[in-house]
């Protein structure tokens, strides 16, 4: 017989029905258990420095337009299907920014998720949808600059929830430190 809960109330007689199907009730002992602490979670300082040091080598000018799906040679499709279902680890939010400076952000955030070792990361460029006319600016460039870059080795659309079209997953290189 199911209970008639409605709101989070319990009705008495659904309630006194329930102590009587379970019956005496006896608490478990006292298991001597540390209650485990919450992880501190540390934020990532983007350094300043390095702002600096990397080159910026990325063209906005492309012959083939900018994909919507992108893998490096050699590579399988499978690897796009793995990078869809993957945990982003961390998350670049490019909204509202000019080309160029866009293009420096990307540069500094990709170099540091490559120091930091990070395989799956996530630029939201948004959908272009405030753009004069409609079309997507910063969607065609960043796309055109992450097959340019070195460190990215595919990329593909973000799920709905996660940004869509607005929004593309990374895959980059692993460094190997010794």
């Amino acid at each position: 017989m199911p209970l008639n809960v409605k709101k989070g109330i319990v009705k008495p007689e659904d309630a006194a029905l329930f102590r009587k199907t379970i019956g005496e009730v006896t608490p478990l002992a006292e298991q001597n258990r540390i209650t485990p602490a919450t992880p501190s979670t540390q934020a990532r300082v983007r350094s300043t420095a390095a702002r600096h040091t990397i080159a910026d080598t990325l063209s906005d000018y492309s012959s083939e337009g900018s994909p919507a799906d992108f893998l490096r040679n050699g590579l399988s499709r499978l690897t796009l299907r793995k990078l869809r279902r993957s945990a982003i680890q961390d998350s670049l939010d490019l909204h509202g920014s000019s080309g160029d400076a866009a293009r420096k952000l990307l540069q500094e955030f990709l170099h540091q998720a490559a120091q930091d070792q990070l395989r799956c990361v996530q630029v939201i460029h948004g959908k272009g949808m405030n753009s004069r006319g409609g079309e997507a600016v910063l969607r065609t460039l960043t796309r055109n600059w992450l097959t340019q870059h070195p460190q990215v080795l595919a990329f593909c659309a973000a799920s709905p929830e996660a940004g869509g079209n607005g929004a593309v997953l990374i895959l980059l290189k692993s460094l190997c430190r010794s």
